[in-house]
């Protein structure tokens, strides 16, 4: 996942959060992210 810019993982987690794809695959962006540091902003359901 290293080729993957920041930009792009990113949206690529919250893709796969909105197509509920597997829970597996998502923890794997969730890891790749926290491991480059990245910030991210979390849109809640109000």
């Amino acid at each position: 996942m290293r080729k993957l810019p920041d930009d792009l993982l990113i949206e690529c987690y919250f893709k796969a959060k909105d197509l509920k794809l597997n829970p597996y695959f998502i923890y794997l962006l969730e890891l790749e992210i926290r491991s480059r540091a990245l910030l991210i902003t979390i849109k809640l359901p109000s």
